[in-house]
């Protein structure tokens, strides 16, 4: 049975959040820096918005304002943590395999899995403010080791075409779930189809620039279509639109064994 839902760029969660008070100790920067987040589902007093999508559990843009500012070094376990800068630099510091400084620019991404325990920690060093697109996702197996990769998607080369970044696809990420995660960012008029694995699955697309008609459903900067049930999705794509695409079996909490029992230690 088709399932689906618009969520427009007013309906989603706002957050600010500066590093100054009792957040000084987890939002790093010099007084007067803040985290500013907009938010599509909500996970605890992280983020606000709708429940989660399959293993969705968050999908936020992010933006770090101020030297300095980001997230001083905190914990993770059973949970996966995707990245995607859209501006600025990320410096990024985690504990997987041995530990490791990373420094992520405009189309860099990481995918880090906590698993049995991690920590990291996400600066942006530069003057320059930091934008990027958080996703949190369930893994498929709890305590799994942790596990750290990053890549690049060229945005002048990878023009007017679905290209997948996270999943099980040729030079994607690998990640612990039933999930894929693509972009399209184009140049022109394209027309272009999404079909997901299975009627089990489902897409949530979110249009980060420009405009994406699915359907009669016109879609606008930071408005987001969740679709269940479908063996396709026919789409038209305007000038300049940039759209991330995340495919997820959709399942509940309880289909991840021990996960009802388990909570990420980050707030």
């Amino acid at each position: 049975m088709t399932q689906s839902f618009v969520l427009r760029a007013g309906e989603r969660g706002h957050d600010v959040i500066y590093s100054e008070g009792s957040a000084s100790s987890y939002v790093a920067g010099h007084p007067g820096s803040f985290i500013s987040r907009e938010s599509s589902f909500n996970f605890h007093q992280y983020q606000s918005g709708r429940p989660g999508f399959g293993a969705i559990r968050v999908f936020g843009d992010e933006t770090f304002h101020g030297a300095g500012c980001g997230y001083n070094m905190h914990p993770h376990h059973n949970f996966i943590i995707c990245a995607f800068v859209l501006e600025g630099e990320l410096t990024h510091i985690n504990t997987a395999g041995g530990g490791m400084v990373d420094q992520l620019r405009q189309g860099d991404y990481y995918v880090f899995s906590a698993g049995s325990g991690g920590k990291h920690c996400e600066l942006s060093i530069s003057p320059e403010d930091m934008h990027a697109i958080y996703l949190w996702l369930m893994p498929n197996q709890l305590y799994l080791p942790p596990s750290y990769h990053r890549s690049h998607f060229d945005l002048r080369t990878r023009r007017n075409q679905i290209v997948q970044l996270v999943g099980d696809g040729d030079g994607a990420l690998p990640v612990a779930q039933d999930l894929r995660v693509s972009r399209l960012v184009t140049d022109r008029r394209t027309a272009c189809t999404y079909t997901p694995r299975s009627d089990e699955h489902g897409a949530y697309i979110f249009v980060k620039e420009g405009e994406l008609r699915c359907g009669d459903i016109t879609l606008r900067p930071r408005d987001s279509l969740g679709i269940s049930g479908v063996g396709k999705i026919d789409c038209e794509a305007a000038d300049t639109t940039d759209v991330f695409l995340v495919e997820t079996v959709m399942l509940n909490a309880g289909h991840v064994r021990g996960w009802e029992r388990e909570t990420d230690d980050h707030q």
